[in-house]
């Protein structure tokens, strides 16, 4: 049987399953998260090598008029280049993408970013919905997204709609999270291929990378 190491230094049974079809698909990360989701991000970024395959695509919520020190606090001991990226920024392997203050983040192509401008969904811009569901609509299987802690349910329409299009839904277990309401939110609509802890979704993360 495959373990898995535990953050205490005991073994856990492999509750990952088989990623053959993951690596085989995946195109594209995307991880979005609120409350108490900075930290988990930084340290999911800091677990990548620096030549990870797949680019990452993230949106937290994060104050509109603070523009200053998001990306390079992320990038501190980040081996994978951390951008806010422009309009119409092509996406590459390696790299993660976070999402401007006050811009909605969105996938004009499967290979192209966007930004907007428009209305607050689920009174947050950026939306982890607006990315989420932009992503379904242009990658449709080819789209693993990750929803961390946060307080409220941006998201959870975003998840249900990749998960409608056949992409890979990992939904940080609410018992793990700082703030539960949005991992719970995601659960109450969408049946998740993987719900887990923190190190374990870093575990996900580079799984795809073997």
């Amino acid at each position: 049987m495959i373990v898995i190491g535990s953050p205490s230094g005991s073994s856990k049974p492999n509750v990952l399953g088989d990623l053959t079809e993951a690596r085989a698909r995946v195109q594209v990360v995307l991880i979005g998260g609120s409350a108490g989701s900075f930290s988990v991000t930084h340290r999911l970024l800091e677990q990548l090598p620096a030549d990870y395959r797949l680019p990452v695509v993230v949106v937290l919520h994060r104050l509109k008029d603070k523009r200053e020190g998001f990306k390079e606090a992320l990038q501190i001991r980040t081996r994978v280049v951390v951008e806010e990226p422009d309009d119409k920024t092509l996406v590459e392997p390696g790299k993660a993408y976070i999402a401007p203050a006050n811009y909605h983040l969105l996938f004009e192509t499967p290979q192209q970013l966007a930004l907007a401008t428009t209305e607050l969904v689920q009174f947050s811009r950026p939306s982890i919905d607006v990315l989420f569901e932009s992503a379904a609509d242009v990658l449709g299987p080819r789209v693993l997204a990750i929803l961390l802690s946060g307080a409220n349910r941006d998201g959870a329409a975003g998840m249900y709609r990749i998960g409608r299009r056949g992409g890979f839904l990992a939904v940080q277990d609410p018992a793990d999270a700082a703030m539960p309401t949005m991992p719970q939110a995601a659960l109450q609509l969408s049946k998740p291929t993987w719900t887990l802890p923190e190190y374990q979704l870093a575990e996900l993360l580079c799984g795809l990378q073997a």
